[in-house]
């Protein structure tokens, strides 16, 4: 899969991490990102609030730049991606605007080009199914939230590839790694944006509300698309921790980071260690469970497969032979068969009256000591219990 690549200014800068994991996912998931040539930033933020052609015609010049090469374009980065989206919107409705923004640019626009989120690539261009078979070391164990922010799926007329409430890419891909995604509120709720930094007494507060109901749900890390919502959960979760007077401690991922590990890729590799919030311990604790969680797994497809195995190599008819024997030795000598079953000498007793009195139960328990001996002695305990709590009544 051939893609343009839109790195935008933050995979270079605040969002390294996510610049670094996106390469090595792409690698990964063989997929061929060719950067675009003179690539300019979109204007995300400062571009769209001061002047609507600015606005359009900066992405406007990228989208022309991947209609040349003949390329749907990548923009991992939320903002750039929904910059992009709202242009290609424009280009493709407003004729007149087409043709003010080609003359702007300098540049033939047609409005051919789409423009791809990696959410978007990975969970319906690549799929989970492939993914998965990547992965050689699952995050078994992971307690995640998924955190798309409010630019990734909204507005539904320039996005559409996910549920603009409820979407479940980034959840399906973390599932697909081995995490569990938890269920919540807070997965398309802003995280402040930049009003962390204009408005701190708001941006704070919107931040800590995301981190806590997070918290609340029982995650344990946050996992994100966004180089804004990365750096703000990550770097500013301090801040935000004041606001309540509590410690979060959340660590915070980018997918492709996840994506990365679970497909054996070092950490230093894709960034871990330049989080703000210490991410590594927890990636210790997620490598311990899923050893065990795995161990406990294999364990029990060996009980199963061994269990299967037994079960196949009886053969019905000698098994119902060996069933009649016993029925028959229940029926000859029910004092011996009921001291076999159980050692203690007054509770033998209590089970040779049951036996003698039940032959439905008498039947059960030859069968039982047929296909399993251990069962059988258990389930005569419990025949004896059960006879003897009726009579205390």
């Amino acid at each position: 899969m051939k893609l343009a690549y839109y790195p935008g200014c933050s995979l270079e800068g605040s969002g390294i991490e996510y610049g670094m994991s996106m390469e090595r996912t792409a690698e990964i998931l063989g997929i061929e990102l060719i950067e675009l040539d003179d690539w300019n930033c979109c204007g995300a933020t400062s571009g769209h609030s001061t002047d609507k052609l600015l606005s359009l015609a900066l992405p406007a010049r990228n989208l022309a730049i991947a209609e040349e090469i003949g390329l749907p374009m990548l923009a991992p980065c939320a903002a750039c991606y929904s910059r992009h989206r709202a242009t290609e919107h424009t280009v493709k409705h407003d004729e007149k605007m087409r043709e003010t923004i080609a003359h702007v640019i300098d540049k033939d626009i047609k409005g051919t080009s789409e423009t791809l989120s990696i959410l978007d690539v990975l969970a319906n261009h690549i799929g989970v199914d492939k993914i998965a078979e990547k992965v050689t070391k699952p995050l078994l164990g992971m307690k995640a939230v998924c955190y798309y922010g409010c630019l990734l799926v909204r507005p539904e007329e320039y996005t559409g590839f996910d549920d603009p409430e409820d979407p479940q890419t980034m959840d399906v891909v973390l599932k697909a790694l081995g995490a569990e995604a938890l269920d919540w509120a807070y997965k398309t709720e802003c995280c402040g944006a930049s009003l962390l930094t204009s408005r701190p007494e708001v941006g704070n507060t919107m931040l800590y509300e995301v981190l806590r109901n997070a918290r609340e749900v029982g995650a344990e890390c946050i996992v994100t698309a966004c180089p804004l919502c990365g750096m703000n959960l990550d770097m500013r979760q301090g801040a935000a921790e004041k606001v309540g007077n509590t410690k979060f401690g959340l660590p915070v991922y980018y997918i492709t980071e996840l994506l990365a590990l679970a497909a054996g890729e070092s950490r230093q590799a894709v960034g871990i260690d330049r989080h703000f919030v210490e991410a590594g311990s927890y990636l210790d604790d997620v490598e311990k469970r899923a050893a065990e969680i795995k161990a406990e797994l294999e364990a029990k497809a060996q009980a199963k497969e061994a269990a299967a195995s037994v079960e196949k190599d009886i053969d019905p008819e000698a098994r119902q032979k060996k069933v009649d024997a016993m029925i028959k030795a229940f029926e000859k000598n029910p004092d011996k068969m009921a001291k076999r079953l159980i050692d203690d000498e007054e509770r033998a007793a209590v089970l040779l009256e049951i036996i003698s009195g039940d032959s439905k139960k008498a039947v059960r328990l030859a069968e039982l000591m047929v296909d399993n001996s251990e069962k059988a002695s258990k389930a005569a305990d419990a025949f004896v219990t059960a006879e003897l709590k009726k009579r205390d009544k």
